[in-house]
């Protein structure tokens, strides 16, 4: 009875002191540069085809026991694929004034390059062993711009040039190789107001010395 009374006691206290209890778990002392990651992979997203991936990651340190704050940095580059392509030939064909219907339109290829900047914050697993596992949740601001013979300097490129806002959610494992290195695998979903993106990555991170691996 003891024991069950000692964890009701904060409850009893009032929810305000069981809210403090569990913000007092979150604290600035441990966020600190612990570690770098480069990664590269490929990323997946309708009408898209060809697209890969790379960034670099920046471990921030833990907030709470398990929870550790990561601003990353990264670069993905494709092209509108054919079903894409001819749907867009489509529709601005039906544009055209065309009495003899014998008009025809290749816009050609269409290239998508997306800069990303995002913070993620991630719950570690495993802390301590030489294989962890990590969830996340982060938000991300993308900054994308179209190009193209035929598109360059229309309203085709101004529609697909511009800044979005995205949510993104990660799964992630860490294989440890030596106290310093690791090996990591990631995957990613990335939701934009307009799509969704998904991708695969794998890199390595190097961890600081002197630095803790965890809470």
């Amino acid at each position: 009875m003891a024991a069950v009374a000692g964890i009701l006691e904060p409850w009893a206290a009032g929810p305000g002191l069981a809210a403090q209890g569990v913000l007092s778990q979150f604290t600035y002392d441990d966020l600190r540069v612990s570690g770098l990651q480069v990664d590269v992979g490929s990323l997946a997203a309708r009408d898209l085809r060809g697209a890969l991936v790379g960034g670099v990651r920046l471990d921030a340190g833990y907030l709470a026991r398990h929870v550790r704050l990561l601003f990353g940095v990264s670069f993905a580059r494709s092209e509108f694929d054919r079903r894409a392509l001819a749907r867009f030939n489509r529709q601005l064909l039906a544009l055209v004034n065309d009495p003899d219907s014998n008009a025809t339109i290749d816009v050609g290829r269409i290239r998508l390059a997306d800069l990303t900047a995002d913070l993620d914050v991630q719950y570690v697993l495993n802390e301590g062993r030489p294989v962890t596992m990590a969830l996340g949740l982060g938000v991300g601001v993308h900054l994308r711009n179209g190009s193209g013979r035929a598109i360059d300097g229309t309203f085709v490129e101004d529609a697909l040039d511009g800044v979005a806002p995205a949510l993104n959610g990660t799964i992630g494992v860490a294989v440890a190789l030596t106290s310093a290195w690791r090996f990591t695998g990631e995957l990613r979903g990335m939701l934009l107001s307009e799509f969704a993106t998904a991708s695969a990555r794998l890199g390595f991170m190097f961890r600081f010395p002197g630095v803790r691996g965890g809470k």
